[in-house]
């Protein structure tokens, strides 16, 4: 409790570490890039650790002096780099030492870099903390792995966050910790960053109901489940648009879907779209549409609510957490 209260009161040098980060686009990374800012603004020393982006590879500094780690280490599936076993630990172990860190936080369950530096600081006597993101099962052989590596990484851990009850109650039970050694710290947005667009409507505007959709176009997020819902929702309103930002596998399924019920008018692809083009994206719809068929947050919620969209939603994990009912509908 002394060495608590006594980090509390002074500057904190902390390293976040990460599989996923910019330029990599998605929640977690988001939240690493905000939660770095927001420490900084504090008056802490905040650094990012994670693997190389292509040719993005070493350090590279930052908005407000972020210092960002881009390690030469080997990507073999969705940004998640291969298991080293020990051979990250001398790097590692020169990157705490440069910049004096104090706490080590890793962030995401299934992120390997993650795993592997809260066991190396632990090792060598650092405060460590874990974020989770993500809901998990507890029966395919995937999950059993992850759940399985989360009880040994967090058995020595100080402390650990979820961004939702559920997600917590989640994380509780797949690597057996007890509910008091977990926090419940729900995602949050800058509104001020996500505002509606004051432009004037037109006549053709007002007529027109405009769906929008941001999402990575994968299976988890309920893709399939969009490209039975769109021709349906089409058939049944003739003034109903659609917006779909995102790249993915499922892309070609949406393409197909469009062609086959000749909907080139009515459904548009933005691909990718950058963080800093969402709150453009968002301000030309009525309705934030969104599928996933697990979730622990949703951030884009809030982003969607915040610049004035009325949320259409599946009612699965801690979705039913982020809005009041008064702004979203669950499906």
């Amino acid at each position: 409790m002394k060495n608590q209260s006594r980090l509390a009161n002074k500057r904190i040098r902390i390293c976040l570490v990460s599989d996923f980060f910019f330029p990599n686009f998605g929640g977690v990374e988001t939240h690493v890039w905000c939660l770095a800012q927001c420490l900084m603004q504090r008056g802490h020393k905040v650094i990012v650790v994670t693997h190389r982006y292509g040719d993005r590879c070493g350090v590279r500094v930052m908005a407000n002096g972020l210092k960002v780690y881009y390690l030469p280490l080997t990507v073999v599936y969705d940004q998640v780099v291969l298991p080293t076993m020990c051979c990250f630990l001398p790097l590692f172990r020169d990157i705490l030492h440069r910049e004096r860190i104090q706490i080590v936080h890793g962030h995401q369950c299934v992120s390997v870099m993650a795993h592997e530096s809260l066991l190396f600081a632990r090792s060598l006597g650092y405060r460590t903390c874990f974020t989770d993101h993500s809901l998990f099962g507890f029966q395919d052989l995937a999950s059993i792995h992850i759940n399985k590596m989360l009880e040994i990484t967090l058995s020595d851990v100080d402390h650990v966050i979820c961004v939702s009850h559920a997600c917590r109650e989640n994380l509780s039970i797949r690597a057996r910790l007890h509910p008091s050694f977990i926090s419940a710290i729900p995602n949050a947005v800058d509104t001020t960053k996500f505002m509606p667009l004051s432009t004037v409507s037109t006549a053709n505007d007002k007529k027109r109901v405009t769906v929008v959709v941001l999402s990575r176009l994968v299976f988890r997020k309920g893709i399939d489940l969009l490209a039975h819902v769109i021709p349906h929702v089409c058939a049944q309103s003739t003034n109903v648009h659609f917006i779909i930002g995102g790249d993915g596998p499922k892309l070609l399924l949406l393409e197909e879907m469009r062609e086959k019920h000749q909907l080139y008018d009515r459904v548009e692809f933005l691909g990718a779209v950058p963080h800093s083009e969402v709150r453009n994206v968002l301000s030309r719809g009525n309705i934030f549409l969104n599928c996933s068929l697990t979730e622990s947050f949703c951030i884009a919620l809030l982003e969607a609510a915040s610049c004035g969209l009325f949320v259409v939603s599946t009612k699965v994990g801690g979705v039913c957490e982020v809005l009041p009912p008064s702004m979203i509908k669950f499906a």
